[in-house]
């Protein structure tokens, strides 16, 4: 098996920020430092860096670039450098401990970052996502939706404590139904006192916000459609419990063939492996509460779905709960198979569209 170390000779430790990005090279053979720069985010910077990279690297195409925030702060560089050929990895998490009576600058931490993929093993890497095509514009969508399903949550919330809270006629006592909402968004304002006259004021105004959101959603979750019937993700939605935004999140979290390299590393990313926590005479696992969370919160989902309405998952709960598992440990293991459906589908797509 082999390391970094002896694969690149150069590994280049990138700490990111959003008006400048810190550079430290490594000779990955001895560990010494050539050099840490500071390059701003624009263009410009960003091209002077990679030169400066190059320069201290004497060009050598099999330099290893480590960049924390491929998928934020360091979107842009990770574009640029994969374009030039580069081989590319995402920072790997570095312990606390390890600055412990060093201190900590962003200098520091861009060579921490070098230093810590030094002993890593090169099919352990994790490959950065791919940002263009049809993934990355699922991307911009799921998080798009997490963002309006956020805010609409929050409109839901303050009408929900209005209505509660005021006598306007509106039994609140449980959730807002759709038809509380849209009765709320046409009422017409009375002759009452100033109070109540404000409040209703305030709850119209926010149902008719909340009605607005659940059309964007809904637009948002039709855009969604088509992109993954047109993806890798496209079987999925032949799958009891899979829809458009379960199967966009399985989708942009996988991205793309060789990122993840096996199901054990797609569960762990996903957060469903469970996590030895054994001590003495007894033997048992915890919960990893790790991971990709949207990617834990889809399988949570599609797991709920198939336990109520899938015929052979009803019957796969039922011989468990014989056995004495817990509704709990039950989901935990679906999620696990899920997991691993969701990564040989994606696979399987992708060798297909290949030889075809």
């Amino acid at each position: 098996m082999s390391i970094v170390a002896h694969v690149h000779p150069y590994v280049v430790g990138v700490d990111t920020h959003a008006r400048h990005h810190v550079y430290s090279v490594l000779v990955s053979s001895t560990g010494e430092l050539l050099g840490s720069q500071k390059f701003p985010t624009t263009e410009a910077g960003l091209k002077r860096a990679m030169r400066w990279v190059v320069h201290r690297t004497r060009s050598h195409v099999e330099a290893l670039w480590v960049i924390e925030g491929t998928s934020s702060y360091g979107a842009v560089l990770t574009g640029m450098v994969l374009a030039s050929d580069f081989s590319v990895a995402e920072a790997p998490r570095v312990d606390s401990q390890h600055r412990a009576g060093v201190g900590k600058t962003d200098e520091l931490d861009s060579a921490r970052i070098a230093r810590a993929a030094l002993g890593l093993p090169v099919d352990k890497l994790r490959r950065p996502r791919l940002g263009k095509g049809i993934r990355q514009a699922i991307r911009i969508l799921v998080a798009s939706r997490e963002l309006l399903a956020g805010e609409r949550t929050r409109k839901v919330n303050a009408l929900t404590a209005l209505v509660r809270g005021n006598p306007l006629g509106i039994d609140a006592r449980s959730s807002l139904s759709r038809t509380q909402i849209e009765q709320i968004a046409s009422w017409r304002m009375r002759g009452e006192d100033i109070e109540l006259r404000v409040a209703r004021t305030e709850a119209k105004r926010l149902a008719h916000q909340i009605l607005e959101l659940d059309c964007e959603l809904g637009a948002n979750e039709r855009d969604l459609a088509g992109l993954v019937q047109i993806s890798e993700a496209a079987p999925l939605l032949q799958e009891t419990g899979f829809g458009a935004v379960s199967a966009a999140k399985c989708l942009a979290a996988w991205s793309h063939y060789g990122r993840i390299r096996t199901e054990a590393e797609f569960a762990s990313l996903a957060g469903v492996n469970p996590i030895p926590a054994s001590s003495g005479n007894t033997v048992r696992h915890r919960l990893n509460r790790g991971g990709d969370r949207k990617l834990n919160s889809a399988l949570h989902m599609v797991a709920i779905v198939k336990m109520t309405h899938d015929e052979e998952t009803r019957k796969y709960v039922a011989r468990r709960r014989e056995e004495g598992k817990t509704d709990r440990e039950i989901r935990r293991c679906l999620k696990r198979y899920i997991a691993r459906r969701v990564y040989r589908t994606l696979n399987a797509q992708h060798e297909l569209s290949i030889t075809t």
